[in-house]
């Protein structure tokens, strides 16, 4: 799973600071059913993107005792899509690597927290199943995004079979880099309706947290809580 966020705010290199991230090296951060590589596939004063690189241990989720095991079929647990799809996983990578910018602390630039900026965020796959692109666009355009949504069908061998439930997601706006992020880590794991885990009331409450301030304004605050 892939998410980069890239600015042409100027200087771009800007967001670096934010992320308490230097764009001239590769960082990784472990998690508990894998690893997340953060690292900038490009970093001028013109143009700057980040990306967070999810790499999953699937036989690692199987291990995980907090997997309930009572998912889909019975190879479920070995033949999924958590790798490769944003999830409860992402925020979860989120949290851990920008843990600073998504609570909103730049030790050496306080001043550019709360500046908005051109920030482009991009989810190289994001599953939908309760509404599609519709659901999408009644999600985050309310916020003040901008989406550019591309479908994938469900087999490019087999084109009779349809559309999936899957789509590239490009989502634009002026904010600042910690509504971005706090839009990411709610919206994605609300989105997600295959978990693999039982979500405690703990994790729930920290995602309630990250809303504060947007959540109980936006018109489909009942269906995303």
């Amino acid at each position: 799973m892939l998410l980069t966020i890239t600015t042409t705010h100027y200087p771009a290199t800007d967001l670096g600071f934010l992320l308490h991230k230097h764009p001239d090296r590769f960082q990784t951060v472990n998690l508990s059913i894998g690893k997340a590589h953060v690292f900038y596939p490009e970093s001028s004063p013109e143009r700057t993107t980040v990306a967070l690189l999810l790499d999953m241990d699937p036989i690692d989720m199987v291990r995980n005792t907090r997997h309930d095991g009572k998912h889909g079929f019975s190879l479920a647990q070995y033949v999924n899509d958590r790798p490769y799809v944003g999830s409860s996983f992402l925020s979860v990578a989120l949290a851990k690597a920008f843990s600073s910018a998504l609570n909103g602390t730049c030790n050496n630039r306080p001043d550019l927290v709360d500046r908005a900026i051109p920030l482009r965020a991009t989810l190289s796959v994001i599953s939908a199943p309760g509404g599609g692109e519709v659901l999408l666009r009644n999600w985050f355009e309310p916020l003040g995004y901008q989406l550019d949504i591309t479908p994938h069908l469900l087999d490019s061998t087999y084109p009779d079979w349809g559309m999936s439930s899957y789509y590239t997601v490009k989502i634009s706006g002026e904010v600042t880099l910690q509504s971005l992020l706090a839009h990411l880590y709610v919206l994605i794991p609300a989105l997600d309706r295959d978990k693999h885990y039982y979500v405690s009331e703990n994790e729930v409450a920290k995602l309630l947290a990250k809303g504060g301030g947007w959540l109980e304004q936006h018109p489909a605050r009942e269906e995303i809580t």
